[in-house]
């Protein structure tokens, strides 16, 4: 069943609302009672620690989200729970990362946040709802309708005038073994660009690096693929690339093919990466040196 526009908006609603209710859960948390747990996940560290924060955020999530199910035939997807595969029967599903970012939320740093998505079956991002607890700002999306920061117009800036290119990405790069040559080659379009200067922004999840990515433009956002599982997941980049694609940024995989966001085999992104930056030009230009 096809939801009308309406009904998106109702769903808009409901998302804004768990992404709030979610981050009151996560800043009132007493800090002191933090305790970080191991779990099975990709290759990198950030996808093997959970903390009970982030299962009381899921269930808060969840809570609010659960009329939904059945009143418009809807499937979930969240991060700490075990995919029922329901996601391939339904027409859509909710794609949930109670802390995206939570090695910045254990160490009380901005760089994580709520995520919550609206996605298609066929992959295709409807509702995108980004809510940085930290600072206290919500990214929203709607396919067809743009994006808003805090319910204001949120669109990537064309005034690119002596500005730098902004790298944004997460901490594991710093321990990538390309990481001199992938710095060094993204130093030189930024030179070859025009712009004013090479920049990074390396500590935070998907949903705020994607945000940045919107702030910071001209920038980029990628994950390379590899045959490692990790790369980010589908609750990584559901809300993220609803965000960037309604700013009016570009947002596919490394192939610049659409993001596989329900992917069939796995929740992971690694089989082909993901490639995000505030203008198409940019990302053409990246996946010709990479």
């Amino acid at each position: 069943m096809a939801l009308s526009l309406e009904q998106i908006f109702e769903l808009n609603e409901t998302a804004k609302s768990a992404a709030l209710q979610a981050g009151k859960v996560i800043s009132e948390y007493p800090r002191e009672k933090l305790e970080v747990n191991k779990k099975s996940g990709g290759d990198s560290l950030a996808s093997q620690v959970v903390t009970e924060v982030d299962l009381l955020a899921e269930k808060k999530i969840i809570e609010v989200l659960t009329p939904t199910l059945e009143k418009y035939d809807l499937a979930l997807l969240s991060e700490e729970s075990v995919d029922d595969k329901s996601r391939f029967e339904k027409d859509y599903f909710w794609c949930i990362d109670p802390i995206d970012g939570t090695l910045p939320f254990i160490e009380g740093t901005s760089g994580y946040a709520v995520a919550i998505a609206l996605v298609a079956k066929d992959g295709t991002p409807i509702i995108g709802v980004i809510n940085d607890a930290y600072n206290g700002i919500l990214y929203n999306s709607v396919q067809g309708q743009g994006a808003t920061r805090n319910g204001e117009k949120f669109l990537i800036s064309k005034d690119l005038t002596n500005r730098p290119f902004t790298f944004v990405s997460d901490r594991s790069i710093k321990n990538y073994f390309r990481h001199d040559e992938v710095m060094e080659k993204l130093e030189k379009l930024s030179t070859d660009l025009g712009y004013n200067g090479f920049e990074t922004i390396l500590h935070g999840g998907a949903a705020m690096n994607s945000c940045w990515l919107i702030e910071n433009a001209p920038a980029a956002y990628f994950k390379f693929p590899k045959p490692q599982q990790g790369g980010g997941s589908l609750w990584d980049f559901a809300a993220s690339s609803a965000v960037v694609l309604e700013a009016g940024g570009f947002a596919k995989d490394f192939y610049g093919d659409p993001l596989d966001l329900n992917r069939k085999d796995s929740t992971y992104m690694n089989h082909k990466g993901a490639l995000l930056a505030s203008d198409e030009s940019i990302a053409k230009q990246i996946m010709k040196i990479f």
